[in-house]
């Protein structure tokens, strides 16, 4: 009766054990991005995870308590992750700080300030919680209230020209993607990079890059950091997708106050404005620039410039490269919505067409490219003078 009753003990102790480890989430994946702006830490699940987050000083370090999660595989592997370059991660501690909770603490280089925040499922992602670790500042502009690095450093009377060229997507968001496994976002960091040497290589030219790395950038982000340099042009690179494998060629968008050109230009502007989502942007947070810029409508003078800059960039890529549209086509794009600055998306080719795929992942091509999109920038200019830029001031 004995052995009975201890079986019985057994049975209901491995019960009751199999029970709390069957409601634990799995972590499916740990990311870090790191960035010169900010870096984001990622953790994704099958189920939400719920979380504590505090700061405590001397040293400084973050600690985040997760409820219920396994410490096992991606996230036993997360201390691994940290670069020596991250500039503010020193390192990462993990282990199980009591039953049910799993402590994790980011020893810090600096005083920063975290934003943390969860995504719900979206495209490939499942469940992912956010944190981001912004310099020791407001944590929604953090990224955007430092100095651009590379802005130009003469006087306002012989500034050069300042074009900012915008790698579509990065880090969390991949962008499209082709059958042989090029990512969008790193063709467009390479042609960005490139476009920008020669840019900065011409006389009274200059360039800035909205980001110079794998990381993830929010949409509204790109264009505070255009105005910040004061650029003149805005331009917005990327690789465009479809479900026919058949669609092929280049394409230039310019931004639409009354709605899409074509139902192309509708689907891309929607497909390409849902970055925010996939990127991961903390949404309850509410945008100030947002808010109180992008709802004025004296956009017509920059996109009537727009138009004229992206017929330029058509016919140069034409030259060299089939056009899947003929003509500018325009639709709400929300990284197009610098109120003061003209504005274009090129299209470069369709990632999803094996025979585009292919070029976009050749390194000369990508000079082709480039090279098209700077022709067609300098004879914008020969055509259109630069002015001096008008200082709209946008309280934030």
């Amino acid at each position: 009766m004995l052995d009975t009753i201890k079986q019985l003990m057994a049975f209901a102790a491995a019960l009751l054990f199999s029970c709390h480890a069957g409601a634990a989430t799995h972590v499916d994946s740990a990311r870090i991005w790191p960035a010169e702006d900010y870096t984001r830490l990622t953790l994704e699940s099958k189920k939400p995870l719920q979380q504590k987050l505090l700061f405590i000083e001397n040293p400084d370090r973050l600690v985040l308590d997760l409820e219920g999660a396994e410490l096992d595989g991606e996230l036993s592997q997360l201390p691994s992750k940290v670069g020596k370059d991250d500039p503010y991660i020193k390192a990462i501690r993990i282990g199980r700080f009591k039953p049910g909770v799993i402590r994790i603490v980011l020893d810090l280089k600096a005083k920063v300030s975290p934003q943390i925040f969860s995504l719900a499922p979206i495209a490939d992602y499942g469940n992912r919680l956010v944190l981001d670790i912004y310099p020791s500042q407001d944590a929604l502009m953090g990224l955007l209230s430092k100095p651009e690095k590379d802005a130009p450093k003469l006087q306002e009377k012989s500034r050069p020209i300042t074009i900012a060229v915008d790698a579509g997507h990065g880090g969390e968001d991949p962008g499209a993607h082709g059958r042989n496994g090029t990512f969008e976002k790193n063709v467009t960091l390479a042609i960005a990079r490139k476009l920008k040497n020669l840019i900065d290589d011409e006389p009274n030219m200059h360039a800035i890059l909205t980001r110079d790395g794998d990381y993830f950038i929010p949409l509204h982000g790109r264009v505070v950091k255009a105005r910040k340099a004061k650029a003149d042009l805005f331009v917005s690179i990327h690789a465009d997708a479809s479900p026919s494998l058949d669609a092929r060629g280049s394409s230039v968008f310019a931004l639409s106050e009354r709605g899409a050109t074509s139902v192309a230009a509708r689907w891309l502007a929607k497909r390409e404005n849902e970055s925010d989502l996939i990127g991961g942007v903390d949404l309850a947070v509410k945008d100030p620039y947002l808010a109180k810029t992008l709802l004025d409508l004296s956009q017509t003078a920059s996109i009537s410039d727009s138009l004229r800059l992206g017929k330029d960039i058509l016919h140069e890529l034409g030259a060299f490269s089939p056009l899947h549209s003929s003509a500018v086509e325009q639709a709400g794009f929300a990284v197009l919505k610098a109120p003061d600055i003209p504005s274009i998306l090129v299209e470069t080719a369709f990632i999803s067409n094996p025979i585009e795929e292919k070029n976009l992942d050749d390194d000369a091509y990508r000079e082709k490219v480039a090279g098209a999109i700077f022709d067609g920038i300098k004879h914008y200019f020969s055509q259109n003078p630069a002015l001096a830029r008008p200082n709209l001031v946008i309280n934030q």
